[in-house]
């Protein structure tokens, strides 16, 4: 049986049970039993009220660590303590005392992305009293996001919200569930991408048991010192949280190195937030194209649909042996029309109007989640609901990192990438290319100055022994210009090329600068290396170090080594599974 059907050849759950069979295959993962957590991996921060002032009920850190790890350039720091959150500001004395109104209310909406699989909650608090936006503060927990992310997601660029649930088996009448020991591993995660102009979003989820090099963490402890957490190359991709102490700031780490996407910020929800999050909008509506009867996780259900809340809500996320090929991929599935679902449910009416509903929806998120410490107050979490409000359900894109067995098995246990279609899937959401067709919102402006940049590629070119062109690394991985020097004179016969070491400052893109009559050669060049035709900057021509006029490729921090296209894809391979969040599709 293989990794992307059955499972284990054993027949153990690896959902129940996370350090089982470490021997595999080729693959020495030594998961070593883990002792007994928190809640959630790592330092956790609640207010003094919401605590009592025991353990943990410090202030919250606020500044922000550099790893080693991202970029190299950069070095390690040991965190500073983080401020406290602020709180929200005080309604005017005007607004006080009014009761909630029912339709046409001007509304705080709140999206938290949240779940055991993570659930889209629409909070929204209609004429809220102060004290109950601190009460919802107190609510939040935060884990230091130590560095590893941007510092927070922005209202004028793309938002990537990295989504983790674990297998913590914390909560009343979660113990029965496989490993009560579980130290909370990531069960399920997902790189939530929302565009730039909020017209489509992708929900790319993350198989657990997929391969990855986990990154050196370096990771903030109780005490509030620093400790570096040694990576593992070749490890199951859920072992980056939990396992030896680490938090899901490694979690993070792991996610930019394997997609190149720097998530903005964390959530992180265990089995209880399901239950919560589905009883607070009452219950989920999902379709079943057979007769379910799973004894692993508990789930009973006929054929057809069904709405479930609670504890049934988690057993049909839970659920893998009765639907699909029985392995964690179809269970994936699963979790993504469940996702779609509620987020239909959301949007709805019957919710949206709902004071009642809206109240519930606010305790069970804030309860439910820990965020990171860059998203640690009922305000920004307001802010960020606001912006994934914003989106239309048809334009979510549900897909998963396309993998295949791991050719390096005998029992296939593990999943590695599939070369030939992640790299365009991770390049998609890196470029910010949507996963479906959206309306488009280009002014004539903008698709002018797209005409221009393509019109650049076309023309006659020049012969590969024509181009004279220096090479510069401009925030390119240390060794890109040496390494793309090489490339191009043993490999593409452009021998008149040379290296000039590191640019004057650093670029977010790579670019080519080139002279009137060096525009043939530029053509050929961007052909070479991929280059769309906005990285082409006509201008004037240099001089190399012969005296001659010369072209200036200079790499940016976009540049993905020598031969690798940097020309954006703007189609999904036929071979990636997607679906959308519009649309009903019942799990087989």
């Amino acid at each position: 049986m293989d990794a992307q059907g059955r499972g284990r050849a054993d027949n153990i759950d690896p959902a129940d049970q996370w350090v089982l069979n470490p021997d595999t295959g080729e693959y020495e993962l030594r998961l070593a039993p883990s002792a007994p957590q928190s809640a959630v991996p790592g330092p956790r921060r609640r207010s003094a009220r919401a605590a009592g002032g025991g353990p943990g009920s410090g202030p919250a850190s606020g500044s922000r660590t550099k790893s080693a790890e991202v970029p190299a350039r950069e070095s390690a720091e040991v965190p500073e303590p983080r401020r406290r959150r602020g709180a929200p500001e005080e309604p005017s004395p005007s607004r006080r005392g009014r009761r909630p109104v029912k339709k046409k209310a001007k509304t705080k909406k709140v999206l938290l992305w949240t779940g055991g699989v993570m659930a889209f909650v629409l909070v929204g608090t209609a004429g809220a009293a102060y004290l109950y936006l601190e009460h919802l503060n107190d609510n939040i927990t935060s884990v230091s996001d130590d560095g590893a992310s941007t510092g927070g997601f922005s209202k004028d660029k793309a938002i990537n919200i990295l989504l983790i649930g674990t297998d913590k088996r914390t909560g009343a009448g979660n113990a029965g569930y496989g490993d009560a020991g579980s130290p909370g591993h990531a069960d399920t995660t997902i790189l939530l991408h929302v565009s730039k102009d909020r017209t489509n979003a992708t929900a790319l989820s993350i198989p657990r048991d997929l391969i990855v090099d986990i990154p050196d963490c370096p990771t903030e402890q109780e005490d509030g010192s620093s400790k570096v957490i040694a990576g593992t190359p070749g490890a199951r991709f859920n072992t980056s949280l939990g396992q030896g102490g680490r938090t899901p700031s490694c979690t993070m780490r792991t996610v930019t190195e394997l997609t190149g996407v720097t998530p903005d910020n964390f959530m992180v929800a265990d089995f209880n937030a399901v239950k919560t999050l589905t009883t607070a909008v009452d219950g989920v509506e999902v379709c079943l194209a057979k007769d379910i009867d799973d004894p692993d996780s508990h789930l009973k259900l006929s054929e057809g649909t069904h709405t479930i809340q609670g504890e049934q809500a988690l057993a049909f996320l839970r659920t893998r042996h009765s639907v699909g090929y029985g392995g964690d991929l179809s269970r994936i599935a699963i979790q993504q029309q469940f996702l779609g679902s509620l987020m239909r449910k959301l949007k709805s009416n019957d919710t949206l109007t709902s004071p009642t509903k809206m109240v519930k929806l606010a305790e069970a998120g804030t309860e439910a989640l820990t965020v990171d410490s860059q998203l640690d107050s009922i305000s920004k979490l307001k802010d960020l609901g606001l912006e994934l409000g914003k989106l239309n359900t048809k334009n979510l894109t549900f897909t998963t990192v396309p993998v295949v067995d791991n050719p390096a098995e005998k029992v296939k246990a593990t999943v590695v990438l599939n070369q030939s279609t992640a790299p365009t899937v991770f390049r998609m959401i890196q470029d910010d290319v949507s996963f479906t067709e959206v309306k488009q919102q280009a002014k004539a402006s903008k698709d002018a100055a797209a005409a221009a940049a393509a019109a650049r590629l076309k023309g006659t070119r020049s012969a590969a022994s024509e181009v004279r062109v220096r090479v510069m690394n401009g925030g390119a991985k240390g060794g890109s210009a040496q390494a793309t020097l090489s490339w191009l004179q043993n490999e593409q016969g452009v021998t008149k090329s040379e290296n000039a070491g590191n640019a004057p400052a650093e670029l977010s893109r790579t670019t080519l600068e080139y002279g009137p009559e060096q525009a043939a050669q530029a053509r050929k060049l961007a052909a070479v290396m991929g280059l769309p035709g906005t990285a082409l900057k006509p201008g004037e021509s240099v001089t190399n170090a012969q005296g001659l006029p010369t072209m200036t490729l200079t790499l940016g921090k976009d540049f993905k080594g020598a031969g690798v296209s940097l020309t954006a894809p703007t189609t999904v391979p036929d071979t990636v599974d997607k679906s959308t969040a519009d649309k009903v599709q019942c799990a087989k």
